[in-house]
Parts: C-alpha cells; sequence; structure tokens
C-alpha cells in the first residue's frame, strides 16, 4: 500500500505525513538537538491495518536513520514497533530502554 506513497518530512507542521488513497497518515515529532520524539501516529479509519501501520513507522524510521538522529518513541505504538523490530533499538539515545 505505501509503494508508490511519498513520505513527506512537513517541518512547518513537525510531522511526518503519507498521503494513500486521498486520506493522510501522520506521525507528528518534536526534534531537539540530536534526538526525534515520535509523539502521535494518526492513521485514518478507512486506510488503517496492522500492515499498513507497520509500514509507515517503517518508512519513518528509514528515513529517520538516513538522517543519523536518535529516536525517542513516546507513541505507544511507535514504542511497541521498536520493541518488536531490534534492528531499530540501536536507533535509541544512550541511556533509554523500550
Amino acid at each position: 500500500m505505501t509503494e508508490t506513497a511519498e513520505l513527506i518530512d512537513n517541518e512547518f507542521l513537525r510531522q511526518f505525513e503519507l498521503k494513500v488513497e486521498n486520506e493522510m497518515a501522520v506521525i507528528e515529532y518534536s526534534l531537539q538537538e540530536r534526538k526525534i520524539f515520535l509523539t502521535k501516529l494518526i492513521i485514518p479509519e478507512t486506510i488503517r491495518s496492522r500492515e499498513f501501520e507497520l509500514e509507515f513507522i517503517d518508512l519513518v524510521f528509514s528515513n529517520i536513520k538516513e538522517r543519523n538522529i536518535c529516536v525517542v518513541p513516546t507513541s505507544p505504538e511507535i514504542a511497541k514497533f521498536v520493541r518488536a523490530n531490534r534492528k531499530y533499538k540501536r536507533m535509541l539515545p544512550v541511556g533509554i530502554r523500550i
């Protein structure tokens, strides 16, 4: 579902956006120093599925990894994703455990 969609980092609204089927999924964030706090996941009901959620979060983490920024997931859904995907745990700042 996310193959044809383009991930946009809307720095003005401080959110990652992914438009699919005329709907927009969003992950809100706060950027402080070299850390990005992922605070809220919003996926409209019309496109919500576990598979879409995982693909969307994975896209966002890949984008952040390219920038070499530490991630602090404060959203429960995103913290759950990090627990399930050990490869992203090394993106957490020193001293943060999930």
